[in-house]
């Protein structure tokens, strides 16, 4: 599998990896750090540019999955690799506990150790949800949407794509999340949020609109 980045979360990716015992032909890319050559922990190669990538494609493994945060940057890496022939490829932690009926997991999303994920729930594709999570029944998580440790989503909530869940956020039951938003660290979601905003606190409040999203 090739890992887009090879800095941050990268690194977590990695370390799921090699939970599942899938690091044979591991490779990195990152075509933007110029101090990152040669090999990662002096094991695995970092490919620099994308004729290498599309190379590896070709010859070797065409899994692959993005090492990086942002879900709007995260979109834009899986439109440029899917074009170099990539297949977007999930990676899910065996230490992550998830349901055992009606679970939807999208292509490309991270899952790391601790996520507890509940029955009839529906994870979009290229999400990141980090250690420690929460996500009971009937929640409905869109795209490239990243949970961050600790948060906390009960039933029946849904969140739009691209948007961001701080850490030890909480959010309420029967809520919805637009499209585009932030929510703040240790905040407690009591009423539904629109699309394109930063909403904090407890309760939580909008306190900066956001421009709309443009791909």
């Amino acid at each position: 599998m090739l890992i887009i980045g090879a800095k941050g979360f990268a690194k977590e990716v990695l370390e799921v990896l090699h939970q599942l015992n899938e690091i044979e032909n591991l490779v990195f890319f990152d075509d933007v750090n110029d101090d990152l050559k040669g090999n990662l922990y002096e094991k695995f190669p970092i490919l620099k540019t994308t004729a290498e990538a599309s190379n590896y494609f070709n010859t070797t493994d065409n899994r692959f999955t993005i090492g990086a945060g942002n879900p709007v940057f995260r979109k834009k890496l899986y439109d440029k690799f899917t074009s170099l022939g990539g297949v977007f490829t999930s990676t899910i932690s065996p230490l992550a506990s998830i349901g055992s009926y009606d679970i939807e997991i999208g292509n490309g999303t991270n899952l790391l150790s601790g996520v507890i994920i509940s029955n009839s729930s529906i994870i979009g594709m290229g999400c990141i949800v980090y250690y420690n999570s929460i996500i009971t029944h009937d929640s409905n998580i869109g795209d490239f949407v990243e949970i961050s440790p600790s948060a906390t989503l009960l039933g029946r909530c849904a969140i739009g794509s691209y948007s961001q869940i701080g850490s030890n956020a909480t959010i309420l039951p029967d809520i919805v999340v637009g499209k585009n938003v932030i929510i703040g660290a240790g905040s407690v979601v009591t009423k539904n949020i629109p699309d394109n905003c930063v909403a904090v606190g407890t309760p939580a409040k909008i306190i900066k609109m956001l421009n709309p999203l443009e791909f």
